[in-house]
């Protein structure tokens, strides 16, 4: 991918906001340290840009999904605890290993070959067993846990580093399967100290659960979307005070004044009802926005003003109504973020395709150059 960049489109990243956001939860959750995650690139802001600003905001662990992205931060410099959240593939054991990275187990076969590439590269594994309490993706189940528990105590190259679970259904307030959640999780705790088995970090909240399972802090939270000033879910919003870190902004590429009854992009599925300029902004499905931003009802912002994304998303651009507002060629237009006196955020945004505020920053593409501003 070149590193020239002439399109106007680009992903604002303030480090800033990152750093204060990961404060904030810091003191919501004290004294529970604090794992910020990063995995996707960051959430979409940049894996490093992120990492470097959690850990100023006062986290102490970083946390991937990919044993790839776990080597992205050891290249980068980064010395602190980093947490693979999943169990790798085999080869990638005595690389992990070499790594000092803290990695995650739920069966026999995981905990066998880090054992194994500790014992060859002459060093002790550091493993957390998840349990699996409920969200059923991964993670042992809870009466298996005690088995492998002892198989990780009990080695030489292993130590039980850590014990956590993850909730399904934490960004929901009014849900009490977190409850039923933490009550198995606690089962296990217990069972583990009756069998003389301890010290090892306890982890079960993500950002959800930071915020709204006060029970679930324990000695580390796991927080992914709230680093990045983004509410889990909407019902969550306000709990605790979070600043978004990211601003895709693009411009006006074309203006054009239609008058009632001409349709717009393909499918012809926006018709105009009355003489209107239509403005072209150079972003489109390509770079990660949903196809069907315009036929669900969503906005930019344009001169300080809400106007609707009107027709099918293309490939690489979009078209907005703009009614009679005076827009010119370059005029800055607003995806996510503020400008003026209004803001649209991720959550606004995927509320109207049906999904979540992470999956629209995950998605935005390698062509979205993700530029740094303000100060840190």
């Amino acid at each position: 991918m070149t590193t020239r960049s002439y399109r106007p489109t680009r992903a604002e990243i303030a480090p800033g906001a990152i750093r204060r956001n990961v404060e904030r939860i810091g003191v919501l959750v004290a004294p529970a340290a604090v794992c910020a995650v990063v995995k996707g690139d960051g959430y979409g802001h940049g894996i490093v840009t992120a990492a470097s600003a959690a850990l100023e905001g006062g986290a102490t662990w970083l946390g991937v999904a990919l044993a790839e992205e776990a080597f992205v931060l050891r290249d980068a410099g980064f010395t602190v605890p980093v947490l693979l959240l999943s169990e790798p593939v085999a080869a990638a054991w005595g690389d992990l290993v070499a790594g000092d990275i803290d990695v995650a187990v739920y069966s026999q076969a995981a905990i066998d070959a880090a054992q194994s590439a500790a014992a060859s590269a002459g060093r002790v594994a550091a493993l957390h067993l998840k349990v699996d309490t409920g969200m059923h993706r991964v993670g042992c189940a809870p009466g298996d846990a005690i088995g492998l528990a002892h198989a990780v105590h009990e080695s030489p190259r292993s130590r039980l580093a850590g014990l956590f679970t993850h909730f399904a259904t934490a960004d929901d307030p009014a849900s009490m399967y977190p409850a039923i959640q933490l009550e198995r999780y606690r089962q296990v705790d217990d069972a583990l100290a009756d069998a003389g088995i301890g010290g090892y970090l306890r982890h079960a909240a993500n950002s959800a659960g930071a915020i709204a399972v006060a029970g679930a802090r324990f000695d580390l939270v796991r927080c992914g979307i709230a680093c990045y000033g983004i509410a889990p879910s909407p019902a969550l919003q306000g709990r605790v005070e979070l600043e978004p870190a990211l601003r895709l902004v693009s411009a006006v590429s074309h203006v054009k004044r239609l008058g009632g009854g001409e349709p717009v992009s393909y499918g012809c599925r926006f018709v105009t009802e009355r003489e209107t300029t239509v403005i072209t902004v150079p972003i489109g499905y390509a770079d990660g926005l949903p196809r069907s931003l315009g036929l669900n009802g969503g906005y930019v912002l344009v001169g300080g003003r809400r106007r609707p994304v009107v027709g099918t998303v293309t490939m690489d651009q979009l078209m907005v109504d703009a009614g009679d507002l005076p827009v010119a060629v370059g005029d800055e237009v607003v995806l996510l973020g503020t400008q003026g006196d209004d803001e649209i955020d991720a959550n606004e945004m995927a509320a109207r395709e049906g999904s979540i505020g992470y999956e629209i920053v995950t998605r935005l593409g390698p062509r979205v150059p993700r530029v740094t501003v303000g100060p840190n």
